[in-house]
């Protein structure tokens, strides 16, 4: 009987059934589209801020202490005496968080004199450096992906796999002063020997490296007596962004308890992911570039909280649609109501029954919407990040519940309507 007349019901109102549907499936399919970008924002953002450079800079330990102690912010403002070693740089992809590490590169400065007199500052580093790591992993490291907005604007970038060791790089302001394009050939005096360099590509970087050259390492460790040493490492990290327990580790990790210090190193904050990097490699100290680690976190939660503010928004919508909706209805209805109240319904029986109808509207909706969703988080994920968007499971019984809540709040004044419904009244036109 009940499902007869929910059947006829349905049939009967089907133009206003499928708009109260159709309003569901709208605000679950935002609702869904951005949960769903939500959960995945996270390692875009991150992927999207690592093309602006190394969020970790790993340095010797002497030689962070007395930058600290004498405010000394650039290592070429003070004689450098310690080092890092160059055949530890590859441990960086040994540690705990090794699939977080995307991209790095140890350098080597020294000022070298030029044919004219003047003097420059060389940087030594890795461009596309193949290692074969320990684990069985090969990669490629270097600036070629660490400096992606470096723009190219004469020649090409040094190839380590194919270009000689004497190949070099130089930054736009000092290749315009010296008047030098590529394929020139430069004579680099450095502190312990000569060079010969043939300039393959020049480049502005926006900052002071377009006044740099750019050279292999192992060059410039010539150059300046310290093979096998290198001054510093960029590292380009995915990170989690900080909370209150990863700035309490940030200042004494064995101050933590036990299960926080479990927590905290299991999770991929900057401080935990140095801490592992000084665990790795000998005498260094690695510290968070705080520009590009702060704004990571302060655009991700600007981001999510925008996404939070776009679902309610939607779904207090859907809300109000759906109670339009369902009044209408409820008041076209209105002497059918009042029948089965003149014949012995109970208030509870037809409420029940309005919402049996509503819900399963909403289910269809739902469905509906959610499919719908998949597709809006695609549509973001490639037109956004360049991407697809990862659709979490876990999301499901969310939009379920959010469904029934919104078709809830949304019922709440029909259903009123139904319990102050005055059978003799609807059915007479005037009070009994």
């Amino acid at each position: 009987m009940i499902v007869r007349m929910i059947r006829g019901a349905l049939i009967r109102q089907k133009g206003k059934m499928l708009l109260i549907a159709f309003t569901i499936a709208l605000g679950t399919s935002l609702a869904t589209a951005m949960l769903n970008v939500m959960l995945d924002v996270g390692d875009k953002v991150n992927q999207e801020l690592k093309t602006y450079g190394a969020n970790i800079m790993v340095k010797p330990k002497d030689s962070s202490l007395l930058s600290d102690l004498y405010d000394v912010e650039d290592e070429g403002d003070a004689i450098q005496t310690s080092y890092l070693q160059e055949d530890e740089v590859s441990k960086l992809k040994t540690i705990f968080w090794a699939f977080n590490i995307v991209d790095f590169a140890p350098f080597m400065e020294t000022a070298a004199a030029l044919p004219d007199g003047s003097e420059a500052k060389v940087v030594g580093t890795w461009f596309n450096h193949h290692l074969d790591l320990s684990t069985g992993e090969s990669l490629d490291a270097g600036v070629t992906t660490l400096r992606t907005w470096w723009d190219l604007t004469e020649g090409v970038w040094i190839d380590e796999q194919q270009d000689s060791l004497n190949s070099a790089m130089v930054g736009a302001v000092l290749a315009e002063a010296q008047g030098w394009k590529a394929g020139d050939t430069v004579t680099l005096d450095g502190p312990a020997s000569s060079a010969e360099v043939t300039i393959v590509g020049i480049f502005d970087g926006g900052g002071d490296e377009d006044e740099q050259i750019y050279a292999p390492l192992d060059l410039v460790q010539s150059l300046n007596d310290t093979e096998g040493k290198v001054s510093y490492i960029e590292v380009s990290a995915l990170t989690t962004p900080d909370n209150d327990l990863a700035r309490r580790a940030a200042k004494n990790p064995q101050a933590l308890s036990s299960a926080d210090y479990e927590t905290w190193y299991c999770t991929a904050y900057v401080s935990a992911i140095c801490y592992q990097i000084q665990e790795a490699i000998t005498d260094c100290v690695a510290s968070a570039v705080r520009q590009v680690a702060e704004s990571e976190g302060t655009i991700l939660d600007k981001t999510q909280l925008l996404m939070i503010l776009i679902t309610i928004l939607s779904l207090i919508g859907a809300a109000l649609g759906i109670s339009n909706l369902v009044t209408a209805s409820v008041m076209e209805r209105a002497k059918e109501i009042g029948l089965l109240k003149a014949i012995g319904a109970r208030d509870h029986s037809i409420t029940g029954l309005v919402l049996a109808e509503i819900l399963i509207t909403a289910l269809i909706g739902g469905v509906a919407g959610y499919f719908m969703g998949f597709g809006f988080a695609q549509l973001i994920g490639q037109t956004v990040f360049g991407s697809a968007i990862e659709m979490r499971p876990m999301v499901i019984p969310i939009v379920i519940v959010l469904i029934a809540l919104v078709t809830a709040a949304g019922s709440i004044p029909a259903i009123f309507m139904v319990l102050r419904l005055d059978p003799a009244e609807v059915l007479h036109g005037s009070k009994a």
